[in-house]
């Protein structure tokens, strides 16, 4: 199906309603499968079981990128495209990301203290997810902020892709300057520096949170289109019985009765 398919709110609730099912009892299923993996998998010689944060942090550090990621190109799609479901997708994925960057930042801080000897260093990778985490923040109180739909559509699009510019920050902040923070032990040149025991269960993780973003992105669309579509409703019951609208109804009748009286 193209995308453009998609353009219609209608046909797009209905792809939800078949879809969700799936990928909630697939995500539990990938959640359940890699939490079982982590527990099995062994300590680290130098780490111990502090190493298993891993499995929890990294997949949250990854899908707090991602998520800028599919908003900068949600962002274009209103800018450039005027996809009308765009902006909805934009809005409905700054809450997830937010709370993916939230948790990696959490568990970040719970991993380092036990290896660095404190949760937190100004680091550049640090500072750096931090400013993420505060950038979404901004881009919600945005949203909240203005009232006029179409206008909080243009400047989040606008602060988004703005924004985007952190993201390889945040990727190449390990190479770029002196950081404690380690660097890339999966997706790196010569392949994953890690055991199959920690890798394993970590992609399974983050193949889970992945689908977890999905599954929640997907009913966080589904629940605004609907809200959308409740406050139009609203404004036209609003608008039919305005006072402006009685008033200009007495004055038809009045000119109506008064053109019939003559």
């Amino acid at each position: 199906m193209a995308l453009i398919n998609l353009a219609n709110p209608t046909r797009f609730l209905a792809i939800v309603t078949r879809v969700l099912p799936w990928l909630v009892t697939t995500t539990v299923l990938l959640l359940t499968t890699g939490l079982y993996l982590a527990a099995l998998a062994p300590d680290d010689y130098q780490q111990g079981a502090t190493v298993k944060i891993m499995f929890i942090h990294v997949p949250n550090a990854w899908l707090s990128m991602f998520v800028w990621g599919v908003m900068s190109v949600a962002s274009l799609g209103t800018l450039v495209w005027r996809h009308p479901l765009a902006d909805v997708a934009a809005k409905a994925a700054a809450p997830l990301g937010a709370s993916f960057t939230f948790l990696a930042l959490v568990t970040g801080s719970l991993w380092g203290r036990p290896m660095w000897g404190t949760y937190w260093e100004w680091d550049a990778r640090l500072t750096s997810v931090l400013i993420l985490f505060l950038m979404y923040l901004g881009l919600i109180a945005l949203w909240r902020a203005v009232e006029d739909p179409s206008r909080a559509a243009r400047a989040a699009a606008i602060l988004t892709l703005v924004g985007a510019i952190n993201i390889p920050i945040i990727k190449f902040s390990v190479n770029w300057w002196n950081t404690i923070h380690q660097g890339a032990s999966v997706v790196r040149a010569g392949g994953p520096s890690m055991d199959d025991a920690f890798l394993i269960p970590l992609l399974v993780m983050a193949a889970g949170f992945s689908l977890l973003f999905l599954t929640l992105h997907l009913a966080a669309m589904r629940n605004e289109i609907l809200r959308r579509r409740v406050r139009s409703l609203q404004m036209m019951q609003a608008s039919r019985q305005s006072p402006a609208n009685d008033t200009d109804a007495f004055l038809r009748k009045q000119i109506a009765s008064q053109t019939g009286a003559r």
